[in-house]
């Protein structure tokens, strides 16, 4: 079992971050996501929490060696349940992939909160928990390792990604609307 973990900061509200995630696929960074679908939306009438659960289709190049092993798949698919928090100002995805889970069990929990210190900021905390199941140790190791490698690219870009669609929802949305409570139907129209 490996783990991985990063935190940085975005130099933008909670509030504008929170919505922007809704686009965050496709960009231009994260070629690999190459669909997301929402499954289910709903909104607690007492708490205000939006749950949203959507399945995110992925496409990316596996090692020869690791395509043997799992049948000549490149495709795979994820299933992510999201929490907007409007009171407490947290956002919290959990996701967890269904492809070869059998084989390999990925479960990521991202969480998005305001900057304690700077509120015009955003913190991003991001853990993953990567497992392999195979009968010999020394394989398990090996798609471990090139799983948290690849999960660590794919971080790195996501999180360059996700700065240009924070960037286009800033340009393309009037500032007092980005202090609003419809900010989150405002960034699912753009």
């Amino acid at each position: 079992m490996k783990f991985f973990s990063s935190q940085c900061s975005f130099d933008y509200p909670w509030a504008h971050v929170s919505a922007s995630t809704w686009k965050k696929y496709p960009n231009e960074m994260s070629t690999h996501v190459v669909a997301v679908d929402v499954l289910r939306r709903e909104v607690d009438p007492v708490s205000g929490i939006l749950t949203t659960e959507r399945l995110i289709t992925c496409k990316q190049n596996i090692p020869k060696w690791l395509l043997a092993v799992v049948g000549g798949r490149d495709t795979s698919y994820v299933r992510e349940v999201s929490e907007v928090d409007p009171v407490r100002q947290t956002l919290i995805l959990r996701s967890q992939n269904l492809t070869m889970n059998n084989l390999l069990s990925v479960q990521e929990t991202v969480v998005y909160s305001p900057d304690k210190v700077d509120p015009s900021k955003t913190i991003f905390d991001q853990t993953a928990r990567i497992e392999a199941y195979a009968t010999f140790q020394r394989l398990c190791n090996k798609i471990e390792d090139w799983s948290v490698e690849r999960f660590r690219q794919n971080a790195a870009l996501g999180r360059l990604g996700f700065e240009s669609v924070l960037k286009k929802l800033a340009d393309s949305v009037p500032d007092n609307m980005l202090q609003s409570a419809s900010l989150q139907t405002a960034a699912a129209k753009i």
